[in-house]
């Protein structure tokens, strides 16, 4: 009887042994999984946190330097009607103000702020009259577009401050 006994409790532990044996091992592969992704996980949220920071500067540049180009036009507009060279004011100060219509109607996607928008929305009621005194090479436009200079200056500037 104690053969028989014998038998059945070895019989029990290689049984329990090879169960433990399955479930140890995919317990391991388990925990080797759950620490490949928490490493994983440390590495990328660092990155992560970076690139988003790094995203947020590259728009606030690309925001800064269409501000200035838009600034750099007008400002070679208003310099070359000065010089009396006409046609290229008349061409330059038209890039400005298709470029600043553009920015007016993109909205939430403009450099321009929404109080920015507002301040130089003015501006374009005054284009034609410009346009139109820089095509017959008039003195008169230089000090018009100086004065759109300085409002739009004034416009763009001010809110920034703030």
């Amino acid at each position: 009887m104690s053969n028989i006994r014998n038998i059945a409790e070895a019989e029990a532990e290689t049984s329990t042994g090879v169960g433990k044996g399955l479930s140890g091992t995919s317990r391991r592969v388990g925990i080797y999984l759950g620490v490949a992704i928490g490493v994983f996980l440390i590495g990328f949220l660092p990155m992560w946190m970076k690139a988003s920071v790094n995203a947020s500067q590259r728009d606030a540049a690309q925001r800064e330097l269409r501000l200035s180009q838009m600034h750099g036009t007008l400002a070679s507009a208003v310099i070359d009607a000065r010089r009396g060279e006409y046609e290229p004011a008349r061409q330059t100060a038209s890039d400005f103000f298709t470029t600043l219509r553009t920015q007016i109607d993109a909205g939430s996607g403009s450099a321009l702020t929404a109080p920015q928008r507002e301040g130089t929305a003015p501006l374009l009621a005054r284009r034609d009259d410009v346009i139109t005194l820089l095509a017959r090479g008039d003195p008169a436009s230089a000090e018009q577009l100086s004065d759109i200079y300085v409002s739009y200056r004034k416009a763009v500037n001010e809110v920034q401050v703030k």
